[in-house]
């Protein structure tokens, strides 16, 4: 009776833990409901200590990380596409990936980037195509111009994103 009973728990426990889905795939290609929104939940991942690997070239550039239940509930909110992968799953695909004869690559994210976006004062998101983006994506990024270039403040963002209009001319 004891054995049968400790058969039934490796079996529970054992297979269970197999099959549990250890890691959630955020797909970016035809398969995405909210591709814009799918870069924000990214970026919003990286706000609690866990790394992202951005899977170049495979599913239109996939996103992949641990599951949790919070970062379920967060593609939900936020009408984003994804699925549920085993561990064995995810190591298979960084295994595919990492093929020397595929054009594919797995990049780690570790960090949020600190983003700033070159623009005059009074700009509103709607009036460059990567502001209006970010807003909607929900990515916060800082409005910056000569005043904090010229006060230093540039070294301090990881990511700067120049006005369009600023150099094409289209205005005078």
């Amino acid at each position: 009776m004891w054995r049968r009973f400790c058969l039934l728990l490796l079996l529970v426990f054992g297979f269970g833990a197999q099959t549990h889905a250890g890691y959630l795939l955020v797909p970016m290609d035809q398969n995405q409901s909210n591709h814009l929104k799918a870069y924000g939940l990214a970026y919003w991942v990286l706000g609690f200590d866990t790394d992202i690997y951005w899977l170049l070239n495979y599913r239109g550039g996939a996103f992949m990380f641990k599951a949790n239940p919070d970062f379920e509930a967060e593609c939900r909110i936020r009408g984003i596409s994804f699925e549920s992968i085993a561990d064995a799953k995810s190591t298979q695909i960084l295994a595919e990936l990492s093929a020397p004869d595929v054009n594919m690559d797995a990049v780690k994210l570790e960090k949020q980037p600190r983003i700033a976006v070159y623009s005059p004062p009074g700009k509103q998101p709607w009036d460059d195509a990567v502001t209006l983006v970010l807003t909607y994506a929900e990515i916060p990024y800082d409005v910056i111009y000569d005043e904090e270039v010229i006060g230093g403040e540039l070294p301090t963002y990881d990511w700067l994103h120049l006005h369009h209009e600023d150099f094409t001319g289209q205005y005078g």
